[in-house]
């Protein structure tokens, strides 16, 4: 009933569950700036890494200071990011997410071989398991809805994408998983009826999205 009653929110587009749910300081990208130069390291100077660090260039404002909220407050474990964010306040954390949202994100590519399964469940899910398409968060082209707090992810690593949503997966049954979706479980709902497979393709599919 769960499953069925979140792909009903989303077929009427009700964005505002799930990510959207926290409400930010304003941003100042210039301090941002200065604030983001450890981050360069994993995730470059202007916010376009190499894998499998995640791209944060041009991601939504909203999102980004989300994350890094629930990363500082240790509500989404990120090994990697670990110490990352201690004595940051609310304000350095929305002067971060400002700058790399200003700043252009670099495109990337989809595996041929991945394309069609890909394209398939990003349009249009999985129906005969209640897997919702992916485009009515993320939009048709992959620039996700910034004021409902839903990430772009459009040009994003592929790597990246497909360890996430295996990590929702796993968050489904298991806290050890990622669940820092929102009660209503949108992303662990639908990464539960993903395969591999299916995870491989949807990811390397987004990666080629301009």
């Amino acid at each position: 009933m769960k499953k069925l009653a979140v792909l009903f929110c989303l077929s009427l587009g009700w964005t505002s569950i799930g990510f959207a749910a926290t409400t930010k300081p304003v941003g100042d990208a210039a301090a941002g700036k200065n604030q983001s130069v450890a981050c360069g390291a994993c995730h470059g100077a202007d916010g376009n890494s190499a894998s499998p660090f995640p791209k944060l260039a041009g991601q939504g404002e909203k999102y980004l200071y989300k994350q890094l909220q629930d990363i500082r407050d240790d509500l989404r474990v990120v090994p990697t990011m670990a110490g990352q964010l201690v004595g940051k306040t609310d304000q350095d954390l929305a002067d971060i997410a400002a700058y790399f949202s200003s700043q252009e994100r670099s495109g990337g590519h989809t595996d041929p071989q991945l394309l069609e399964l890909g394209a398939k469940i990003y349009r249009a899910g999985v129906p005969d398991r209640k897997v919702a398409a992916c485009i009515a968060c993320h939009s048709p082209t992959g620039k996700g809805n910034a004021p409902a707090g839903f990430p772009a992810l459009a040009g994003q690593h592929a790597q990246y994408v497909a360890d996430q949503l295996r990590a929702y997966r796993k968050g489904y049954d298991d806290p050890a998983g990622r669940t820092n979706d929102g009660e209503a479980m949108i992303m662990r709902t639908t990464a539960s009826g993903l395969s591999d497979k299916e995870i491989e393709a949807v990811s390397s599919y987004v990666a080629g999205l301009k």
